[in-house]
């Protein structure tokens, strides 16, 4: 990188110390996982100073998340410096301010705005703020709980969203607000749906304190397309970097992301955040057992860490991995149990184990902790896919899909509800949104050329197009090569079914499968060479079919007996 690392670690102490003394604690926390995350010379220092950095230029070299080519950096690239804010000057008025503190930390917010209301300085006028956008927050909460329930719908708004912009307005109109007041001010324009005047708002602020990460988290979610992205007139500062390779993957740019990342790694070698979302990038990528290996590092450094536990408790499921999703539900029991992301763990172990209406329950609960916790809405809707509930499966999704329109499992779920419903068109209208969402995504190819497939479409055409684009998207399952020679045969087009029949035979010589399949396989080949008069190949195929015990063995002995025939000069 093109600043040093004790640069970086200078920056990141003095900014420890500005966002816990703003109650800013998500923040800091960020911000004090990196300043570990930078490497230390274990020259100069004792081990119990390196401890959480052992091993770490290994697992880097590991976990190598893209070519050595992608992730260098242009030659030159250099980063502005951006001055460390003074603090105000210690008078009267601190000792307000730490009362303030200590009812904010007690989660007392509105006693903390009312120790503040007559306190002068842009220190507490945004704690003053704060509190109060935290206390309006947890009213609203409250009244969504008692109108609707713990998971209802509600139209139930933050009340002092109105005045907060009002004081804060005042002091960017004059000039004198901070940083701070800035991240505050975009995130209430947010919440108001001024999007346009919140992205021009944040990126005031990060410019001119770069080192608040929960400002440019809230940047990225405004974020939603690229030319969103290359609008924004940043800074070159090294956090930029940060939120470059976080926008890139929920932009679904993930070979870009995972490049920024190994950039960052020179400098924040031993950045578990940084192993994380390499994590999710590969996630994305369907590299199961990359993103395997990269969690269990992660909880043999850091084993009490539940931060994207979840993501890791999806892979084992998907690999049917009984004993590792086992081992890790306990741990994060153990470890917190109401945990949004210990409840969805838990979930997914019973969802395992076939036990659904348990499943359910953990998913409801992680609900009941974060309402907008994603993950456990779209999970939630595939327990009850599985228990064959289809409205509230549908609903479900439906709330997945408000938290988050990029969510593609959600789109991909409400597909499979609407087509179990016996509704294709609406099915293929969701199944879309998936694929468009996640192009290389086999599974969700796969599902719409189903729907083609189905009796009230038979788009046979349009279903083969969707075949062709899920060979091409590493179909594990092997589902694709046998669908697009059923179809060709289907649709007497000999010539390609042929084709994918034995691209399908040599994937299951591969990958030493037998089955029905198989058999299939080398009967229609058998059948195909026969008529083409490629009796050598079409005797090899019938000789592989008297290994079976079946009506294809008498069948293979017959058209070996053709073939003879046919060799012999006879029609």
């Amino acid at each position: 990188m093109g600043v040093s690392k004790e640069t970086c670690r200078n920056e990141l102490r003095t900014a420890i110390r500005h966002l816990t003394d703003r109650c800013l604690f998500a923040a800091s926390k960020w911000a004090a996982e990196q300043l570990v995350g930078i490497e230390q010379d274990p020259a100069k220092y004792p081990p119990s100073h390196t401890r959480l950095q052992r091993d770490c230029s290994s697992i880097r070299r590991r976990f190598r998340s893209t070519d050595e080519i992608t992730a260098t950096p242009v030659a030159g690239t250099s980063y502005v410096s951006t001055p460390v804010p003074e603090e105000e000057s210690e008078d009267v008025d601190s000792d307000f301010y730490l009362l303030a503190k200590m009812y904010f930390n007690c989660r007392e917010y509105r006693r903390a705005a009312h120790v503040l209301s007559d306190q002068t300085g842009m220190k507490a006028l945004f704690l003053r703020c704060y509190a109060l956008y935290l206390a309006g927050e947890k009213r609203k909460e409250e009244e969504t709980i008692e109108l609707e329930g713990p998971l209802g719908k509600s139209d139930a708004v933050n009340s002092e969203l109105v005045s907060i912009e009002r004081d804060l307005a005042a002091v960017r109109k004059n000039g004198s607000i901070d940083p701070f007041g800035l991240y505050l001010y975009g995130l209430v324009l947010k919440a108001k749906g001024n999007e346009n005047l919140a992205r021009t708002v944040l990126v005031e602020s990060v410019n001119t304190y770069p080192w608040n990460w929960s400002a440019w988290l809230e940047l990225q979610s405004l974020c939603t397309t690229i030319d969103t992205l290359n609008s924004l007139k940043l800074n070159n500062h090294w956090m930029k970097d940060f939120f470059l390779a976080c926008t890139y993957h929920e932009l679904r740019m993930h070979n870009e992301s995972l490049a920024k990342y190994d950039y960052l790694q020179a400098t924040f070698g031993c950045s578990n955040y940084i192993k994380a979302q390499i994590a999710k990038a590969q996630y994305s990528l369907r590299e199961f057992e990359l993103v395997e290996a990269i969690f269990e590092e992660l909880l043999r450094i850091d084993p009490y860490r539940i931060d994207d536990m979840d993501m890791y408790s999806n892979v084992l499921y998907a690999k049917e991995c009984f004993s590792g999703l086992s081992y890790l539900a306990h741990q994060v029991f153990m470890t917190d149990k109401y945990r949004p992301e210990s409840c969805c763990i838990i979930g997914n172990y019973y969802s395992l184990k076939g036990l659904h209406e348990k499943s359910v329950m953990y998913f409801r609960r992680a609900l009941k902790l974060d309402k907008k916790y994603l993950s456990a809405w779209t999970l939630m809707g595939h327990e009850y896919v599985e228990m064959k509930n289809t409205p509230a499966a549908v609903d479900a999704y439906r709330r997945a899909v408000d938290i988050n329109p990029c969510d593609y499992r959600a789109w991909y779920g409400l597909g499979q509800a609407y087509e179990m419903m016996g509704m294709p068109y609406y099915a293929l209208h969701y199944f879309k949104k998936s694929v468009f969402l996640q192009p290389g995504d086999s599974r969700l190819w796969i599902a719409m050329a189903h729907c083609y497939e189905t009796d009230q479409l038979r788009m046979l055409e349009e279903a083969i197009k969707c075949y062709r684009r899920a060979a091409n998207c590493n179909d594990r399952e092997a589902i694709a090569l046998h669908k697009l020679a059923k179809l060709h045969s289907e649709l007497g087009q000999s010539q390609e079914a042929a084709f994918y029949y034995k691209k399908d035979l040599e994937r299951m010589e591969d990958e030493e499968r037998e089955g029905p399949n198989m058999v299939e396989a080398l009967m229609f080949l058998a059948k195909y060479c026969r008529a083409q008069k490629r009796f050598e190949e079409a005797e090899v195929y019938c000789t592989r079919l008297l290994d079976y015990n079946g009506p294809e063995k008498e069948t293979a002995k017959s058209l070996l007996q053709d073939i003879k025939l046919a060799q012999s000069g006879f029609p």
